[in-house]
């Protein structure tokens, strides 16, 4: 029993240190085995708090390295130690790359129009300031905890700033139930929508918004404006788009030139981080503070019945439109100021919006529906979006990321596929258990064989099971009505056409009134 707790307890832990790793990546940070282990560490102090019961042998969990190795192996995590934004950035390597940067746009001969950046980004799409509140409602902002449910966004523009390319957004949902309540064409969206379970950039996805957007996007820029059909495209290396990534490309897409920003240099030279995606959020809160204002002035729906009934990522895409174009070309072409300030234009004439003043105007939008809220609490919300997610936090973003799973395979859409006899099942489910068995009996590493049944049993399985025992129970009622109707009831009611159903009267019931 004891050792079953303590399986169930880093079971757990593993499952929330793949959701943090994830978020690492999604972040740029560098991450070192010594930074896993000590996360592992920590998520299994706070998840003992929680279970009271866990015995104090629990306790003496080490994160060793034998625990390391094997968690690398069964989560499939192939190098912990990578490049990508970090704490400590390099100055350094920044100020080279600067001049080397120089140089070859000098020996290219690129022009701005044709020079693009693209970054990924989270988003949690749902979240409003800490201390937001609903002072003539409660206390706390009602469904706080779903506000955990992030996407991820990949923002691309030139640096000319007159040419925004449709975002990637990746869900861990591929069809949303408010996609199915609204009929949602999401080949008509004004992203490109794609989804997996850890709703992150993969290289597959990334591959298929270079192929299906940027190309054909930028090849039709290029034409309209009358400029040499090439362009380059400037980004990090997250793991979506490693160097190899040209090797990918047909030659079709030639004409796009891809060159990486060196490691750790993120902060100081992207583009996208030069206040372009800060902005970018700030305008999102505005357009989502915008929509509840709206709201709850236009119809007689509360803050809080509107939060946790009428808000969905179906309306999040429109505030995502809103808010990507309301990025000014200032922000975007002033941008480049720290790696190309060439390129900078000086706009006399072009107005910017303050985002000292995009804030205000959240603030005031907040305070006339009566929430406590400042502009410390706004800039507080947009730099959240980088900090590190908390245990309970990771707990909230894994059970989205398993009810969106298990949302792929709800009742509509049961309901809409064609019905498998109980043989076909039962047929199936046989073969199923003699597989469980041969893989636990064969497989060299236990470990690795009960997650994969377990996630096998739960995700798939589980479905054909609910659908016998339904079958099973409608058998049973059926057997007991014919039991227990008088015979010329039952005759009756099986004479009587379909879709006009008799009233069935048990044996000791009252007769209704006619």
């Amino acid at each position: 029993m004891l050792t079953k707790q303590r399986t169930q307890v880093l079971e757990e832990v593993e499952k929330l240190l793949l959701v943090w790793l994830n978020e690492k990546q999604l972040a740029g940070d560098s991450v070192s085995e010594a930074m896993i282990c000590e996360k592992a560490r920590k998520l299994h102090s706070d998840l003992l708090q929680r279970s009271p019961s866990t015995t104090a042998a629990s306790d003496e969990f080490k994160a060793s390295r034998g625990w390391f190795e094997k968690f690398r192996r069964r989560s499939g995590i192939h190098s912990v130690i990578r490049h990508g934004e970090a704490s400590s950035s390099d100055k350094a390597a920044a100020e080279v790359y600067k001049l080397d940067f120089a140089e070859f746009m000098k020996t290219e001969g690129y022009v701005p129009q044709q020079v693009f950046n693209c970054d990924e980004t989270g988003l949690f799409w749902k979240k409003m300031p800490n201390r937001t509140y609903i002072t003539q409602e409660e206390k706390a902002l009602p469904g706080h905890k779903p506000m955990k449910d992030r996407l991820t966004l990949l923002l691309c523009a030139n640096a000319s700033a007159d040419l925004k390319i449709k975002p990637l957004l990746v869900y861990h949902s591929q069809t949303p139930r408010a996609f199915r309540e609204q009929n949602v064409n999401k080949a008509r969206l004004p992203v490109m929508w794609r989804a997996n379970a850890k709703a992150w950039v993969t290289r597959q996805l990334f591959m298929e918004w270079l192929h299906e957007v940027f190309a054909p996007t930028v090849r039709k820029y290029l034409s309209d404006n009358q400029l040499p059909e090439r362009c380059l495209l400037l980004m990090d290396n997250a793991p979506a788009h490693p160097p190899a990534l040209v090797d990918d490309m047909d030659a079709e897409y030639d004409f796009i030139k891809v060159k990486f920003l060196p490691p750790n240099t993120t902060p100081l030279l992207q583009p996208m981080d030069q206040q372009v995606i800060c902005n970018f959020k700030k305008l999102y809160t505005k357009a989502l503070f915008t929509r509840c204002f709206n709201v709850t002035k236009e119809t007689s729906l509360t803050l809080k019945d509107f939060w946790k009934k009428h808000f969905n990522v179906a309306h999040c895409i429109n505030l995502i439109d809103k808010a990507w174009e309301e990025v000014t070309p200032r922000t975007l072409n002033s941008a480049w100021r720290k790696l190309w300030p060439e390129c900078v234009a000086e706009r006399e004439h072009d107005i910017e919006v303050p985002d000292a003043e995009v804030v205000e105007e959240i603030v005031s939008m907040g305070k006339s529906m009566g929430l406590d809220v400042d502009g410390a609490d706004v800039e507080e919300l947009v730099e959240e979006h980088r900090e590190e997610l908390t245990t309970e936090e990771l707990s909230e973003l894994h059970s989205e990321q398993q009810k969106a799973l298990l949302e792929e395979h709800s009742t509509e859409e049961e309901e809409e596929r064609e019905e498998v006899s109980s043989d076909a099942i039962k047929s199936i489910m046989q073969k199923w258990n003699e597989c469980h068995d041969f893989f636990e009996k064969h497989h060299p590493n236990i470990t690795v064989v009960n997650r994969v049944l377990n996630l096998m049993n739960d995700n798939v399985v589980s479905h054909f099971r609910r659908v016998m025992q339904r079958r099973k129970r409608q058998v049973t009622l059926d057997r007991f009505f014919s039991k227990t109707e008088p015979a010329a009831r039952r005759q009756r009611r099986e004479e009587t056409p379909e879709g006009d159903p008799p009233d069935v009267l048990m044996e000791g019931d009252s007769p209704s009134k006619q």
